[in-house]
């Protein structure tokens, strides 16, 4: 502890990163607003500055990439900035929005996605040098926040009271809280081989997501979230035999190496 101390203080004598850092503090701006904007009842401006917030996340750990000004302030700074963007914001969106009828068991909800997005990124920080880049472990707290967003957004559309399906929208924040702190792999879109060449028909059909996404962007943005949410379960659900097979396996292979010791008589 006292050696990450040292290694933190030498850092910011150098200085720190500006660019990269910005977006961050982009993001933050963006969540930080977001609980204005709940505050004064506008909760479809709340929602956008979410997805706001998600784009300004996304672009300061690849800017930090690209320009190789990655450092340990810059790690800790997202992190502490993705807490209020994805969960203190979210949270209290939810709760001033749709939970507030359920009493204890609304604000306990609220609670609850604010506490498991802080676990989840405490998670990821332990994680991140022992964990496949291809794959998050348990649902990414961006993604789990955009999605609050976009329900917001779906039932601002189509002119629904958020007492509208009000259960299901309790449950579902149950659910991405539970998710936030599970096991459930999801992908990451770190995969260098996405950049490569890839067979004309990609770019046909990315074409033609891009025009159905510009015809109807908050439905379209609110069925792409949920297939993402819903993939990471749905995944792990087909391949439990596999993984079964292989600790198995191993389990054996370990018995073969160890075999347990005779008890003498």
């Amino acid at each position: 502890m006292s050696s990450e101390k040292i290694d933190m203080s030498e850092g910011m004598r150098k200085g720190i990163y500006i660019l990269p850092n910005l977006f961050t503090a982009g993001s933050l701006f963006a969540g930080f607003y977001c609980m204005v904007s709940t505050l004064n009842y506008d909760y479809r401006t709340a929602a956008l500055w979410i997805l706001a917030s998600s784009i300004f996340d996304g672009l300061d750990g690849k800017v930090a990439r690209l320009t190789g000004t990655a450092s340990k302030f810059g790690v800790e700074f997202d992190s502490l900035a993705d807490l209020v963007s994805f969960g203190a914001a979210p949270g209290l969106l939810m709760y001033a929005w749709a939970l507030k009828p359920f009493g204890r068991l609304g604000w306990l909800a609220a609670f609850l996605f604010v506490a498991c997005a802080a676990l989840r990124l405490a998670r990821f920080n332990v994680q991140v040098n022992t964990v496949e880049s291809k794959r998050f472990v348990g649902l990414p707290t961006p993604a789990a926040a955009s999605m609050v967003s976009a329900t917001v957004l779906l039932f601002s559309h189509f002119g629904w009271p958020s007492s509208y399906k009000k259960l299901a929208i309790l449950l579902l924040i149950y659910f991405l809280a539970l998710l936030m702190v599970s096991n459930v792999r999801y992908y990451s879109f770190k995969d260098p081989e996405m950049i490569k060449r890839q067979p004309f028909a990609f770019l046909v059909l990315a074409v033609i997501l891009l025009i159905v996404i510009a015809a109807e962007p908050i439905i379209m943005l609110f069925v792409i979230f949920t297939c993402y949410i819903f993939s990471g379960p749905i995944g792990f659900v087909m391949t439990w035999p596999r993984r079964r097979r292989l600790e198995k396996a191993l389990h054996k292979g370990h018995e073969e190496l160890h075999p347990p010791a005779k008890k003498s008589r």
